[in-house]
């Protein structure tokens, strides 16, 4: 499983799209982030992004590519 650092430039496939951001923080606790609510563990740790639009989403560490 990749580990990923704030601050650290991805992209990811959005619709079809790639799409790059920036991670903002590692998740590893349920929370809401996003816009939706996040189950994540150390073990199952998710990723909130922000999208170089300014969007911010969540995602699984297998769904993100450092760039």
């Amino acid at each position: 499983m990749a580990d990923f650092s704030k601050g650290d430039k991805v992209s990811w496939s959005s619709h079809g799209t790639k799409t790059t951001g920036t991670v903002k923080r590692k998740i590893t606790d349920d929370t809401t982030a996003g816009g939706r609510k996040v189950r994540a563990s150390e073990d199952e740790p998710q990723y909130l992004v922000e999208s170089d639009n300014g969007n911010e989403a969540v995602h699984k560490p297998d769904a993100l590519t450092k760039d």
